[in-house]
């Protein structure tokens, strides 16, 4: 009943992923979400987050950003990232996911999404027949309240941990 919500795998974060390892696994092509995946909502690419992307390519796997936000915000976040994106992407449809797809060149057996959002970044690459990482969003300190599909989407993580299915990727 909740397999189209449930995440190949689950990680803390992008950085909690040993993207050596996905490589020798078999993995050359990852589709990122940018807002609350990579950087808190709005804001430009840090330093470590370009290092990260250095040391994915230095892995030898491609990389494409897929976000619903304006062709501008997703250039500013760029500016220092060597990667392709998709803007204005209307996730959770195939669409954006299929032009990413197509700028990796990849196969869907060997091509993983990584976001923050159940009802969007997981349901669309689930949809779109490819994997999905789930890393938990970032979220500032002071913002307490997180909205009702965070509640929703927590209580299907529940869920998924419960079922205790083995991970389908092994990321550590």
């Amino acid at each position: 009943m909740f397999e189209s919500y449930f995440p190949a795998a689950h990680v803390k974060s992008v950085f909690n992923i040993d993207y050596a390892k996905l490589y020798s696994l078999g993995i050359r092509g990852i589709i990122f979400d940018i807002d609350n995946t990579l950087v808190h909502h709005g804001d430009d690419a840090t330093e470590e987050i370009e290092e990260l992307f250095k040391k994915i390519h230095a892995a030898n796997i491609k990389t494409v950003l897929l976000s619903d936000n304006s062709e501008e915000r997703v250039k500013r976040f760029v500016r220092n990232i060597d990667t392709p994106y998709v803007y204005s992407a209307k996730k959770p449809a195939c669409e954006g996911y299929e032009r990413a797809f197509e700028l990796l060149g990849t196969e869907k057996d060997n091509t993983i999404a990584v976001g923050d959002r159940i009802f969007i970044d997981i349901v669309g690459a689930n949809s779109f027949g490819i994997r999905s990482v789930l890393v938990d969003y970032i979220r500032l300190k002071r913002f307490e309240w997180c909205g009702f599909k965070r509640i929703l989407e927590k209580m299907i993580l529940i869920i998924f941990h419960i079922s205790r299915k083995p991970a389908k990727i092994d990321l550590g």
